[in-house]
C-alpha cells in the first residue's frame, strides 16, 4: 500500500500540523515523515509560479523524496493547506520586515513581500476555509481571515523576531504568547490612564527642563517617551513576580527623565545640579548630571519594596553594560545565591551604540558562561534612528541595531514608540520571557530624537527632511491622548490637570533647589557599603595588621597540599601537589603560589569571599596557580580551596573567562563594587593585554571615587618582566597606570616575594576601605629559588612598601640602586657573579602611593653612599623613571639606568633583548658604561 495514500485523504488538519512542526523543527519530525517534507520543499522552491496557481480541485502534486527513492502524489486540498502553512511561516519568520514601527520615516522595503500569491495561493482561495487555522489557535478559518490575523499579531506596531531560536519550547512559549488578543494589549481603563500618566510626566519634565535651562545639555528623551511607561510596567509587574532588585545601566540619553521618573530621583537635586553650584566635598569633584548614578528603595504601587540602582556611568556609552552584569551577578551571589531571578539587570542601548561597539558583542557573550550569568538581562534600544549626525545607514550593515542579540538566541522586538499600549506590551513580553526562561531579550524602541544630539545642535545641517518630518509630528502623550479621548476614557481636560499638577511640583522643587548653596552627591549603594569610610593618602599608607595564627595557617596549608584520596589525578599534579606539601611541611620554603593560595585560604576562613576571573586563571597562565585540579577519569573540578572544614566562612570561584578584556574587567569591576567583602581579582594573561580594557582603566577604575564617590576594591594581575619574550609579552605598561595616580586613587604595586604578595591581599579586604589595587606579577619568578619566604614571614609578617638590602654592610655602600620587581633578582644575580659588596639594592614594593619618606629613610642610612640610582629593565620612557620624577623632586638627582628610548616595549629578538637587558645591568654596576649613547 502506498505509505502517504492517505495524504488524499479529507483530514488535512493533522497534515498541516506536522509541517509546521516540521517547519519549526525539523529533528522533531519522524525521519520519513522529515524526508517527505524535505522532498515537498524542494518542488516547491523548484515549482514555477504558474505551476502553484494552476492546480484545481482533483488534480494532484507530484513530491519526489530522493532520501526514500520514491514519488508521491499530494491532493489538492493538502497542497494549499500545505502552502498556508508556509505562509504562517513566513509572517512568523518575515513579518517584522513588513511592520508599522516607524514614526517618522518610510520603512526600507523588502522582496519578496508576503503577498499570498508567492505562496501559490490566489484572491479565489480567501474565502476557503483552511485547517491550518488550528496553527495559530483560531480554528478552521478563511484565508483571508488567517491573513488578518497574522498581519494583526506580526506586521503591526511590533515586530518579532524569533525563528531563529534553537529550543522548540521557546518557540512555543512565544507564539502561544503573541497569538494571545492577536498580539494587542487589553488594558483596563485604570491601567490605561496610569501609562497616560507616565508618558504625561516624561513630556513634561523634558518641556519643563527645555524652558528652564535654555541651551543647556539633557540628552532629552523626547521622541522615546515611551520609555518610561514601558520601564514602570517593567519595575511593577517584576515586582509581583519576586524580583527584589533591580541594576540598570544606560546612556546619557533620558537618563535624567529615568531618574525622576523611575528611580525617585527628586527633581531638586537634578536642578541643583543644572545650576552647576559647587560640591559639599572638597576632594570631591563630581560628574556631569546625566552620568551620575542613583540607589533608592522604591515602593511600588501594591506595596511592594524593590532596591533600585542605576549605575554610574562615563560617556563611553556601552561601558556601562559590562559593570550592570558584574554588580548584579555580585548581588545575586551575596543575597539570593540560589535565585538568580530575583536581581533583574536591565540595559538601555542606543541604537548607534549597540550596533558599533564591540563591547556590546563581549557582554551578549557572558550571557550563558558560568562565571558571568545574570538569569537574563533586559535590553532596550532607545532607537533615535541617529547617531549624533549619522544616518543609520552609515552607521551598521546589519538590518537591525539589534541584530547582536541573535548571537545567544535571544528574541527581538521592534515597536513603534509612538503607540505607547504596544510598548507596554512588549515590556511586559521581555519581563515575562526572562522570568519564565533566564535568558536575554531585546526591546527596539523604535523613535526619534526631537532635537539635536545636545539640544544645542542643529540637525536640519545634516539630515533636513527627517527633521521637516519630526516638527509636525506629535509627541506619543499626545497622539495617546487623543486616542483615549476618541475611548471616551478620558475627556479633553484630563491631560492638561496632569501636566498642571506635575509642572506645579517640578516648580515647587526647582524654588527649593535655589536655596541651596551647594550639591551633594549621594553615593551609589550605600547599603552595601556600611561600614567602609573614604580616606586619603595618608591612612592608605598606615600599617595595617595584616598577621594571620601560624597555626591555622597550618591547617589551610594542610587542605590545600592534600588531594582526595579516592580520586585519581595525573602524575604531575600529584607531583605539584606533593611538592607544595614539602615547602610547607619540610623546607619552609614557600614559592609565589602558595603565598597566594594561602593568601585566599586565610581570607576564606575569616568569612570573606574570593573571586578571581581572566583567561586561564584556573590554572594560571603560566602552570603555577593550580587552584582548580581536575580528575584524570571524569574531569571532575577539585576545588581545594573550597576544602578548608569547618572553619571555612567564605567561598572561593575561580573563572577562566571568555577572550575578552575589556567587558570581562567591565564585568568584575562592577562585582567588587557591588560587594566589598569578597577580594574580587582579574588576571591577565599576559599584563598588556589589559590594554584591550583601557577605557575601564580610564573611566572607572582610576577615576571613579573621585567622580562618583564610589569606592572599589577591585585587584588586577598583570604579569609583568622582561624574559625575551616580546613586545606583546613583556611590558604590563606600568607608565600608564601611574600616570593615572593621584592624591588617593588607587594602589599599585610590584612586590618581589611570595610573603609580600599574601599581605598585599590581605592588606587590601583587612582595610575599612577600599581602593583598586594594580599588581604587577612574576613569569619567571613563579619558579626562583630565591623566590621563597617561610611560613612565618606569613603568619606573623606585614607588608613592606620597601625592601632595604640585608646583604651588604652599610658603610661599604658607595652606590644605593633602587629598582623594583623582577629586575632586583637580576641584579642580585649580577653582584653575586661580579663578587661587589659596595652596592645596595633596595626595591620599591609599592609604587603608588609612593613611599617617599620610606625610600628617603633607607637612602639616608647610606651614609658613604656616592650616588643613588634608579635601575629599570623598561625603556627610559616607560615604566616607573617618569612617574618618580614627577612625585619625587630627588629623583631629579638620581643616575637613571634603563633601556634607551624606544616606541615598542621590547625587541622581538631573544637575542637582542638579553643584549639590551645585559647593557643597562652593566650600566647600573658601572657609570661608564652609558648605554644610552648610540
Amino acid at each position: 500500500m502506498d505509505k502517504y495514500s492517505f495524504l488524499n485523504a479529507a483530514h488535512t488538519a493533522f497534515f498541516a500540523e506536522l509541517y509546521d512542526q516540521y517547519l519549526i523543527n525539523p529533528d522533531s519530525v519522524e525521519p520519513s515523515w522529515r524526508a517527505f517534507f524535505q522532498g515537498f520543499d524542494f518542488g516547491m522552491e523548484n515549482a514555477s509560479p504558474g505551476e502553484m496557481h494552476s492546480m484545481q480541485d482533483g488534480e494532484t502534486f507530484t513530491v519526489e523524496v530522493p532520501a526514500l527513492g520514491e514519488k508521491y502524489e499530494v491532493s489538492h486540498d493538502v497542497h494549499k493547506e500545505f502552502q498556508v502553512v508556509r505562509l504562517i511561516d513566513a509572517y512568523r519568520g518575515r513579518g517584522h520586515l513588513f511592520t508599522k514601527t516607524n514614526p517618522v520615516r518610510e520603512r526600507r522595503q523588502y522582496s519578496p513581500t508576503l503577498a499570498i500569491e508567492n505562496f501559490g495561493l490566489a484572491k479565489s482561495d480567501l474565502e476557503t476555509v483552511f485547517n491550518a487555522g488550528n496553527i495559530l489557535g483560531i480554528g478552521p478559518s478563511t484565508l483571508s481571515k488567517i491573513v488578518a490575523h497574522l498581519e494583526s499579531v506580526y506586521c503591526d506596531a511590533i515586530g518579532v523576531e524569533y525563528m531563529y531560536i534553537r529550543h522548540p519550547e521557546i518557540v512555543k512559549w512565544i507564539q502561544d504568547w503573541v497569538h494571545v488578543n492577536e498580539n494587542h494589549p487589553k488594558f483596563s481603563n485604570d491601567e490605561k490612564k496610569h501609562i497616560l500618566r507616565k508618558l504625561s510626566e516624561a513630556v513634561t519634565f523634558e518641556s519643563f527642563l527645555h524652558t528652564k535651562y535654555v541651551g543647556q545639555k539633557r540628552f532629552s528623551l523626547e521622541g522615546n517617551e515611551s520609555l518610561i511607561p514601558a520601564l514602570d510596567t517593567v519595575v511593577e509587574k517584576a515586582s509581583d513576580m519576586g524580583v527584589e532588585q533591580f541594576v540598570m545601566g544606560m546612556a546619557h540619553r533620558g537618563r535624567l527623565n529615568v531618574l525622576t521618573n523611575i528611580f525617585g530621583k527628586s527633581a531638586k537635586d537634578i536642578f541643583s545640579e543644572f545650576d552647576g553650584k559647587d560640591y559639599e566635598i572638597e576632594s570631591f569633584d563630581g560628574d556631569v548630571k546625566y552620568h551620575l548614578g542613583w540607589t533608592s528603595d522604591r515602593h511600588t504601587d501594591k506595596g511592594n519594596k524593590i532596591n533600585m540602582n542605576i549605575a554610574p556611568n562615563p560617556s563611553h556609552l556601552e561601558t556601562v553594560g559590562a559593570v550592570v552584569q558584574g554588580i548584579t551577578r555580585a548581588k545575586q551571589d551575596h543575597h539570593t545565591p540560589d535565585d538568580l531571578s530575583k536581581v533583574l539587570p536591565i540595559v538601555v542601548h542606543g541604537d548607534a551604540a549597540i550596533a558599533g561597539q564591540g563591547l556590546v558583542y563581549e557582554v551578549v557573550q557572558m550571557a550563558g558562561l558560568d562565571g558571568y550569568r545574570t538569569g537574563g538581562t533586559i535590553h532596550i534600544v532607545v532607537n533615535n534612528q541617529i547617531g549624533f549626525t549619522t544616518n543609520y545607514l552609515d552607521g551598521r550593515t546589519s538590518t537591525y541595531c539589534t541584530d547582536v542579540g541573535k548571537v545567544t538566541l535571544s528574541p527581538v522586538l521592534h515597536v513603534n514608540a509612538d503607540d505607547a499600549e504596544a510598548v507596554v506590551h512588549a515590556a511586559t513580553f521581555a519581563l515575562e520571557y526572562r522570568m519564565k526562561f533566564g535568558r536575554d531579550v531585546f526591546i527596539d524602541l523604535l523613535g526619534y530624537r526631537k532635537y539635536g544630539h545636545n539640544e544645542g545642535d542643529e540637525p536640519r545641517f545634516t539630515q533636513p527632511k527627517l527633521y521637516k518630518a519630526i516638527s509636525k509630528h506629535d509627541n506619543p502623550r499626545d497622539i495617546y491622548a487623543k486616542k483615549l479621548m476618541a475611548e471616551g476614557v478620558i475627556n479633553e481636560d484630563y491631560v492638561k490637570e496632569l501636566d498642571k499638577k506635575y509642572k506645579a511640583s517640578l516648580e515647587e522643587e526647582l524654588e527649593d533647589s535655589r536655596k541651596e548653596s551647594l550639591t551633594v552627591i549621594k553615593p551609589f549603594m550605600e547599603d552595601e557599603w556600611s561600614g567602609f569610610n573614604r580616606v586619603k593618602r595618608e591612612q592608605m599608607c598606615a600599617p595595617i595588621d595584616t598577621s594571620y595564627p601560624k597555626e591555622k595557617l597550618t591547617e589551610i596549608a594542610k587542605a590545600i597540599t592534600t588531594l582526595p584520596e579516592n580520586k585519581k589525578f595525573i602524575k604531575k599534579i600529584q607531583r605539584l601537589v606533593g611538592d607544595r606539601h614539602k615547602m610547607y611541611f619540610e623546607t619552609d620554603k614557600l614559592d609565589w603560589a602558595m603565598g597566594e593560595l594561602l593568601a585566599y585560604g586565610s581570607l576564606l576562613e575569616e568569612g570573606y569571599g574570593v573571586r578571581i576571573s581572566g583567561q586561564d586563571v584556573e590554572r594560571g597562565t603560566f602552570s603555577h596557580r593550580h587552584a582548580v585540579i581536575k580528575v584524570e577519569d571524569s574531569e571532575e573540578e577539585v576545588v581545594l580551596l573550597n576544602e578548608l572544614g569547618d572553619h571555612q566562612n567564605g567561598k572561593f570561584d575561580i573563572y577562566n573567562s571568555l577572550l575578552s578584556e575589556y567587558g570581562v574587567v567591565g564585568f568584575d569591576y562592577g562585582y567588587a563594587m557591588a560587594n566589598p567583602k569578597t577580594l574580587a581579582i582579574w588576571e591577565a594573561q599576559f599584563g598588556d593585554f589589559s590594554n584591550g580594557a583601557q577605557i575601564m582603566i580610564d573611566q572607572y577604575i582610576s577615576s571613579a571615587e573621585d567622580k562618583w564617590k564610589m569606592q572599589n576594591g577591585l585587584v588586577m594581575l598583570l604579569p609583568h618582566g622582561y624574559e625575551g619574550q616580546g613586545a606583546e609579552h613583556s611590558s604590563a605598561r606600568m607608565e600608564r597606570y601611574l600616570q593615572l595616580c593621584a592624591r588617593d586613587n588607587m594602589y599599585v604595586a610590584d612586590v618581589t616575594t611570595p610573603a609580600n604578595f599574601f599581605h598585599l591581599l590581605r592588606r587590601q579586604m583587612k582595610a575599612d576601605f577600599r581602593k583598586p589595587l594594580v599588581v604587577f606579577t612574576p613569569k619567571s619568578l613563579l619558579r626562583h629559588p630565591k623566590v621563597v619566604s617561610s611560613a612565618d614571614e606569613l603568619a606573623n609578617g606585614s607588608f613592606q612598601m620597601v625592601i632595604d638590602d640585608q646583604e651588604v654592610k652599610a658603610e661599604k655602600v658607595k652606590s644605593v640602586v633602587l629598582c623594583t620587581g623582577k629586575f632586583y633578582y637580576d641584579l642580585i644575580a649580577a653582584r653575586e657573579e661580579k663578587k661587589r659588596d659596595d652596592i645596595a639594592f633596595v626595591r620599591v614594593e609599592q609604587l603608588f602611593p609612593l613611599p617617599e619618606k620610606e625610600i628617603k629613610e633607607v637612602i639616608a642610612k647610606y651614609k658613604n653612599a656616592d650616588e643613588v640610582v634608579w635601575a629599570q629593565e623598561e625603556p627610559r620612557n616607560m615604566g616607573v623613571w617618569s612617574y618618580l620624577l614627577l612625585h619625587m623632586p630627588e629623583a631629579k638627582d638620581f643616575r637613571v639606568a634603563s633601556r634607551r628610548f624606544y616606541s615598542a616595549p621590547a625587541a622581538g629578538s631573544s637575542t637582542r633583548s638579553k643584549i639590551r637587558h645585559q647593557q643597562v645591568i652593566e650600566y647600573v654596576f658601572d657609570a661608564s658604561k652609558d648605554n644610552m649613547r648610540d
